[in-house]
């Protein structure tokens, strides 16, 4: 049976990231609009550098890394055509002679609402091993606080993109944003990365469960009250004042 563990984890993490060099060069090459390509990818350097820094003293497992991977390959696919022209039809069409759309009555192109999904399902599983191994959190909260900064997150872009428009990149907002005519754009692409999140640690849930013998226990005593003395301002009659 495949065992990725076994494999070298920086080897692997150096092949995953040369084949992320080539996926982006691929996608800046002959982009549908140089501009809208830029934006897209004015965080890419920022999370790629904190990978890089956090290496050797915070690496993360391979099936972290792999799930980062592949959402930034959906990415780049994204940034090359702009999401709102990804022509996913076009190649359903010439594997099974229909469109997509057509097979699920869908109007717009949705490609924006996969890599959104996408975010919360492939993202949640790296910020709990960050959670587990930082704070140390337990039961519940190692899963549901990755939900919730998945989710504040999504929202937190679709504010950055909004900004970012409105301040800096007014001549590329309809293609950067990708909205379609639908005001509710934003919201909806929230709901997805929502749903995404939801489900990937639904799944992780699901597989604890089946393989480890004090995962009900765990769950049920990260819920008990650790400490039943008010904080806030009864603290600050205490000698410790934690606030």
């Amino acid at each position: 049976m495949f065992n990725l563990a076994r494999i070298p984890r920086g080897r692997y993490v150096s092949v995953l990231g040369g084949m992320l060099l080539l996926v982006v060069a691929w996608s800046g090459i002959g982009a549908h609009d140089l501009k809208t390509w830029l934006v897209e990818n004015a965080l890419m350097p920022l999370l790629l550098l904190i990978l890089i820094v956090t290496y050797r003293r915070f690496p993360l497992s391979r099936v972290s890394y792999t799930l980062i991977f592949v959402f930034l390959v959906l990415h780049e696919i994204g940034a090359h055509w702009t999401y709102a022209k990804v022509p996913y039809n076009d190649w359903w069409k010439a594997m099974f002679g229909t469109t997509l759309n057509d097979l699920l009555g869908l109007e717009r192109n949705h490609f924006d609402r996969l890599v959104h999904f996408s975010y919360g399902l492939l993202f949640a599983y790296p910020i709990r091993e960050m959670f587990l191994r930082l704070a140390n959190v337990k039961g519940f909260w190692g899963y549901f606080l990755p939900f919730d900064l998945a989710l504040s997150t999504s929202t937190l872009f679709e504010l950055i993109e909004w900004l970012a428009v409105a301040l800096v990149a007014t001549n590329v907002g309809d293609s950067y944003l990708g909205m379609q005519g639908d005001e509710w754009d934003a919201q909806k692409d929230i709901s997805c990365a929502m749903f995404g999140a939801l489900l990937a640690m639904s799944i992780t849930a699901a597989i604890n469960a089946r393989y480890k013998r004090d995962f009900a226990k765990e769950f049920l005593k990260s819920l008990e009250v650790k400490r039943r003395k008010p904080l806030g301002e009864e603290s600050l009659d205490r000698s410790e004042a934690e606030v």
